[in-house]
This record gives structure tokens, C-alpha cells and sequence, in this order.
């Protein structure tokens, strides 16, 4: 369907791609996935668009293929409709394009041609399943879980909600390939769902970018992988592709502590020789030494350099020197917020110093209201400790960051003094240090919150306050982050929907259910998730493969390659499981 050959293009002031090659075929659902800021949305943008871009190389569409679009960003609706009748409306146009066509057949003189034209509007309505399409306008509701709002105006929808209604209006003009760029951010668990159900029942071939280790490992039979501006394709599962990655890095150390060990030897033997060198003068001695240090230099210029495999992680680093207050950090007592409806009432809870604590629930239920008044501090049921200094991460990033200002403007604002200070500081992030003069508005959403993270961790807060800190991130980058929450020394409140964040690095969760919060334990967090997602054994599987997973990296650490590959076997059949 797609055929990509070859395909180099770059920006005046980055290279993006060199000579990528790549296919997809009828039928295939793929995840492209990468670091933020590597040009997966500007390829995308590529296929939709070929001829709007200058590129080396050859993009090859199929005859006749058609293509959908999800943007990552909300269109704004220029008039307020029922759900049904904003799903209904291409074919409602269609309808009445064809009536058009018969009011004109009535007067014209000449049939044939408007007969031609009626045939082909009657075919293009056929071909998208018009006949059936309030029949099919339903049951793609239902699989969304939207089915009880098919009559409620498009306006009363939560952002969530919202972003389902675009996926499923793309899916009922039935493209040869959808594309979609992170259709998952900002979703809650149910909404998160929904979208795998509609991935997962789609017949046609789908692309979609996302960082979403859910949808990753439960929607996807191809995997585009774009870094360093170079691609790889791999036919499969993600689960699969990642444990290809594994036997990979496990062959490659392999080697590299092989090399490194033949390289000991021979630098012992040049100290040798060198050593001998100095009491006897006679040449044999000389033409030894000499051919052993160039042996040497060429084993270390052909040393293989860290595998491509282990794509390193940015270095975030949070942590604070300012000593802990005593009682809570953060007390909220009979907490309340509402806007055109009630969002909470006698809200309650505690945060402790050095607790991590995740604030989870369906989206508009106000969350980040909540959130964004603990950040002002001027709400009378709010109390931060004296000697508590507090940062925020923005879901909404212009929030936080100058979007017309340049990347060194938003550090020089917090105390940096100098650019070198700012390139050492986010080359750490895995920015080049020449970014730094760049807008921030031309950075991808990730690098935006990385910039975001990169702030917060040159300050020195005790508390800090995360909206959605994992959106946007690539999957390297929400490990990192993940390290960082744990090994934080002072205390976090985190609104996230990322399954995996919230038990990797949370204490417990504080649930927003019927207008209140509830506090709840990360096991029965993770029961709550699994009952509703999953069969009763998926859950302890999941346990078991990351018990694996630390065995196998315990004997990478150790340089013990033959157990690692033993272990990998276990792996492997826990993976077919899964």
C-alpha cells in the first residue's frame, strides 16, 4: 500500500532522515514509535502530502489508496451538533449531493452525463457502507462505551470523549490507511480502552504513533521504529519486537566484553614489552612492541560502540537539599470545586514528606483543577507547610513554557547565567547543544515536557505537582522519569493515566469516584485496572515477566551472558502467554 525508498529529508537546521526504507502492507495495524523530536509526526505528514515536500528518495502510494487523519491536536468545531449527527455528517453530505444530482435530472436535457456522475456518488456512498449508516454509527458508539451519549451535543463531552468521537468519525469514511498521531494522550483508563477496542476492530491498515506501553502491548502486528535518522521495521508484536531488542543487546555485550577482555590482554603484553624495552636495546624487541601497539589501536577503533539496541535514556534528576518540614507537606480539608456542574465536595487528604501519590479518575472529574489550586495556594481548604518550596508540571504546556520565547530564554528566567551552563544542563535531556536558541514553539510535544522536567529539576522543590508528566514523552524518557519519581527525596502528586507509571514509582493512589476522593493501595490499584481490562491470570503473568526481566539485566550487570540467555527462554515463553 505504501512503499518508502530510500527517503532522506532534513530541516535548515536538522537533518531528520537518511535514506529510510520501508513498507506497509493491506491489513497491517502499526505502531511507529521513537524518540520525541526524531520526525515520526513530519513523516506521517510526508505520506499524507508527498508533494508538498522537498526530499530525497521515493514515496510509492498505492493506486487508488485513501487516507485518514487524527491529529494529536482537537479541530474546533464551528457549530454545536449531537454526536450522531457530527458522525453522520459525511454521509448526510453525500445524501445530499445525490438528491442534488436527481433535482437536476428532472430539468436537464442531457442525462447521460449527470447519470454518470449519480452512479458515481451512489458507488462512493456504497463504498464507505452509507446504506447502513446509522446501524454502523452505533455500534462503533457502543464499542466506545459512547452509545449512551449519542444524543448529548458534542460540546458536553470530556476531552476524552472528544478525541474518540475523531477517531471513530475517521474509521466511518473507511481510508485504505488511517494514521494517527498519539490518539491515546490525555485519556483516562476506561476512555484508554475504548480506543484499543476501536484499534482492534478496525479492518483497514492503520499507522499510529504513540508512546503508550497499554496500546503498545495489546493493538499492534507491525512495528516502525525511527532513531537516529535511521528506521527499522519489524513484522510483530511489540511484546516481540522488544525482546528481539533483548537477544540483540545480550549478543552485542557479548562482544564488546569479549573485545574489551583481548584488548587487556594486549595492553599487558605492550606494558611488557615496553617494560623490556627499556633494559635491552636489540631490534627484535623494538619491531615487537611496535606490532603489538598497532594491533592494539586497531581493536580499540573497531571496539563496537554501545549498542544501538540500549537507546539511551535522558538523565532526569530530581531531588531537593531543602530539609523536611515536620507533619504533612500538604493538607486539603473539605475540598470543593465546581464550574457548570459539581467536580468535588469534601475533598480530604493528607500528603506526607517523601510520599509519592498518584490522583487517578475519569477525565472531567477535576483533577487538574484540583491540582492547579494547590499550586496557588489561595483556596481556603488548601495548606502547604511552611518551609515547603512547590513546582508544577503543566498538562498544558504553553502554561508553563513561553512559546514564542527561545529554549535558553525559559532557563536564564530561573537563575541560569550563562549558555554553556544551559547546553551541559540539557544535553542531559539528550538535547544538542545548539537547540537552545530555538523557539519553543517548534519543539515537539515531548521535548516541550522535557524542557518542563528540565526545569523542575534545576530547582530545588520539595513538593512537586505533575499534571500528565508522562504525555507526549517517548517510552525511553517515561522510564527515565519513572527512576527519577523514585529515587525523588521529596514529595510528588501525580495525575497520570499511565498504568505503568502509577505502579512503577507511586506509594498509592487517590481515587476520584462520585465526587470525592477515596485513597486506595497500588494493589488494589492494579486488581481494579486488570479485573476490568484482562482474564483473572494476566496480572501475575505481567509480575512474573518483570521478576524475569530483572534476573536477565542482574546477569548482564554481572558480565554471566550464557545465564542471561538461559533466562531469556523463560522470557520468551511468558511472552507466548501473554
Amino acid at each position: 500500500m505504501i512503499k518508502v525508498e530510500k527517503l532522506s529529508y532534513s530541516y535548515p537546521e536538522k537533518d531528520l532522515y537518511t535514506n529510510i526504507s520501508f513498507t506497509l502492507e493491506e491489513g497491517q495495524h502499526c505502531a511507529f514509535i521513537g524518540t520525541s523530536g526524531t520526525g515520526k509526526s513530519t513523516l506521517v505528514n510526508i505520506l499524507r502530502d508527498p508533494e508538498e515536500y522537498l526530499y530525497d528518495g521515493k514515496v510509492t502510494i498505492a493506486e487508488g489508496c485513501t487516507i485518514g487523519y487524527v491529529s494529536q491536536f482537537p479541530p474546533v468545531l464551528e457549530e454545536d451538533v449531537t454526536v450522531f449527527d457530527y458522525l453522520a455528517d459525511v454521509f448526510v453530505t453525500m445524501i445530499e449531493e445525490q438528491n442534488r444530482i436527481c433535482d437536476a435530472m428532472a430539468t436537464a436535457d442531457d442525462l447521460d452525463s449527470l447519470l454518470e456522475e449519480y452512479q458515481q456518488a451512489l458507488d462512493a456512498f456504497a463504498a464507505i457502507g452509507g446504506d447502513d449508516y446509522e446501524n454502523t454509527i452505533t455500534k462503533k458508539l457502543n464499542l466506545a462505551n459512547l452509545g449512551k451519549h449519542k444524543d448529548v451535543s458534542v460540546s458536553k463531552l470530556s476531552g476524552g470523549e472528544f478525541k474518540l468521537l475523531q477517531v471513530i468519525k475517521e474509521m466511518l469514511t473507511m481510508p485504505s490507511l488511517m494514521i494517527m498521531d498519539e490518539p491515546d494522550v490525555f485519556l483516562d483508563f476506561a476512555h484508554l480502552n475504548s480506543l484499543m477496542n476501536l484499534i482492534n476492530s478496525h479492518k483497514g491498515t492503520l499507522l499510529v504513533i504513540t508512546h503508550n506501553r497499554y496500546l503498545l502491548n495489546h493493538c499492534f502486528n507491525k512495528i516502525l521504529h525511527l532513531e537516529n535518522k535511521e528506521i527499522q521495521e519489524f513484522d510483530g508484536r511489540y511484546i516481540d519486537y522488544n525482546f528481539s531488542l533483548l537477544q540483540a543487546k545480550i549478543e552485542m555485550q557479548e562482544v564488546v566484553a569479549e573485545e574489551e577482555a583481548e584488548i587487556a590482554r594486549n595492553e599487558e603484553v605492550v606494558n611488557k614489552l615496553r617494560a623490556a624495552a627499556t633494559y635491552y636495546t636489540d631490534a627484535s624487541r623494538g619491531r615487537a612492541l611496535h606490532a603489538r601497539v598497532s594491533l592494539l589501536e586497531r581493536l580499540k577503533e573497531r571496539k563496537i560502540k554501545a549498542p544501538f539496541v540500549e537507546i539511551k535514556q535522558p538523565d532526569i534528576q530530581l531531588s531537593t537539599t531543602m530539609e523536611p518540614v515536620e507533619g504533612a507537606v500538604l493538607s486539603v480539608e473539605n475540598y470543593g470545586a465546581a464550574f457548570e456542574q459539581l467536580l468535588l465536595e469534601n475533598v480530604s487528604f493528607e500528603l506526607q514528606p517523601g510520599e509519592k501519590v498518584a490522583i487517578i479518575g475519569a477525565n472531567g472529574t477535576g483533577k487538574t483543577t484540583l491540582l492547579r489550586d494547590i499550586f496557588k495556594n489561595q483556596h481556603e481548604a488548601i495548606r502547604i507547610a511552611e518551609g515547603t518550596c512547590v513546582d508544577f508540571v503543566s498538562q498544558s504546556q504553553g502554561e508553563r513554557l513561553n512559546e514564542s520565547g527561545t529554549i535558553a530564554d525559559e532557563f536564564f528566567a530561573i537563575g541560569f547565567e550563562s549558555y554553556d551552563a544551559i547546553k551541559e544542563h540539557l544535553g542531559r535531556y539528550g538535547f544538542d547543544g545548539e537547540i537552545i536558541s530555538q523557539k519553543v514553539g517548534q519543539l515537539s510535544g515531548g521535548e516541550k515536557n522535557l524542557i518542563q522536567l528540565a526545569k523542575v529539576a534545576a530547582g530545588n522543590a520539595n513538593l512537586l505537582l505533575l499534571d500528565e508528566p508522562t504525555s507526549h514523552l517517548d517510552t525511553y524518557s517515561q522510564l527515565a522519569l519513572e527512576e527519577a519519581i523514585a529515587s525523588y527525596n521529596g514529595a510528588v502528586l501525580m495525575i497520570s493515566h499511565d498504568f505503568y507509571t502509577i505502579v512503577n514509582c507511586m506509594d498509592y493512589a487517590l481515587f476520584i469516584e462520585d465526587n470525592t476522593i477515596r485513597k486506595i493501595s497500588m494493589r488494589k490499584f492494579r486488581k481494579m485496572i486488570y479485573a476490568n481490562h484482562f482474564d483473572k491470570d494476566y496480572l501475575e503473568l505481567e509480575q512474573k515477566k518483570k521478576t524475569v526481566e530483572t534476573r536477565i539485566a542482574r546477569a548482564l550487570q554481572e558480565k554471566d551472558f550464557e545465564r542471561a540467555k538461559e533466562i531469556t527462554v523463560e522470557l520468551e515463553e511468558l511472552n507466548k502467554l501473554l
